[in-house]
């Protein structure tokens, strides 16, 4: 199971990069593009967490499985229905289990959530928070990013409250702001502080790479990106620092990276990318 989500991850680094930089991170590009958009809807973030569902979310993601793995997830979900109060955890478990199985981080976040609500430890909140994390940066949906990204500051701050000022927390924590508050400067304080304590933070470090591109410097995400190369090298690292290098018009070390990142993949998909990516660098 876990070579099967490897696979999709490494097939996905192009898309992943692209619904990165797409998120709309107010106050740190376009200031009032964000504030504008919610006034003219009327809608707060809070208001939005409201309107996300996870029937629908379940509904909608099934349509991506195959007729087994869909059929396992609904005959679980049927038996959620009809469970007893004691029996609801362990189906919910079983659930969120099946959703992380398939590389389906948000219908599983709301599942670890509801773990979390039955078990209100560090470990279950600071699961929950990272999960509603990898559900805002994979979901191509605007309208449901904003509310994933208050569930995960909700789950960070209630870990927060059991065990306060971890690094874990003030990384999730960091990232939630920066990409879905009007005050961007309080997450990258956050992650600032959490490489200072921890100079080698992957998530941190590869996090502070991405915002760094988002707003154009990317001369600091290029150092970023080395640091998380040089802790835990990966197609999705090699790929940022690439394309780095080829917005700062440094096309040797472009080409070089992206090498390295079709290396690494051995993704056919990362393989035609690189190909096309070289062949333009090189003319």
């Amino acid at each position: 199971m876990l070579q099967r989500k490897q696979i999709v991850v490494i097939g996905s680094v192009v898309v992943l990069m692209g619904l990165m930089l797409s998120l709309d991170i107010q106050g740190l590009v376009k200031p009032n593009e964000g504030a504008a958009a919610a006034n003219a809807s009327g809608t707060t973030q809070a208001e939005k967490v409201k309107e996300v569902s996870l029937e629908d979310i379940s509904t909608k993601t099934k349509e991506n499985l195959n007729a087994s793995l869909k059929k396992q997830i609904s005959d679980l979900e049927a038996q959620l229905k009809s469970a007893s109060e004691s029996e609801k955890l362990s189906i919910q478990k079983q659930l969120a289990q099946q959703w992380d199985d398939v590389n389906q981080s948000t219908p599983a976040a709301f599942y670890y959530e509801f773990i979390a609500e039955k078990e209100p430890n560090f470990d279950s909140w600071l699961k929950a928070g990272d999960k509603f994390t990898d559900a805002y940066q994979q979901s191509m949906d605007t309208l449901v990013q904003p509310a994933l990204v208050q569930k995960a500051i909700s789950s960070y701050q209630k870990a927060d409250k059991i065990k306060p000022n971890t690094l874990e927390v003030k990384t999730g924590l960091g990232i939630a702001y920066v990409t879905g508050t009007p005050n961007p400067m309080q997450g990258i304080t956050l992650l600032l502080d959490v490489v200072k304590q921890d100079p080698k933070n992957l998530k941190a470090n590869l996090n502070l790479g991405l915002f760094s591109m988002k707003s154009g410097q990317f001369d600091k995400a290029v150092e970023r990106f080395k640091t998380v190369i040089d802790i835990a090298p990966s197609a999705e690292a090699w790929f940022y620092l690439a394309s780095s290098y080829e917005n700062m018009d440094r096309k040797a070390d472009a080409i070089a990276a992206y090498l390295k990142t079709k290396e690494i993949a051995a993704d056919p998909n990362m393989s035609t990318f690189v190909d096309r990516k070289v062949n333009e660098l090189s003319n």
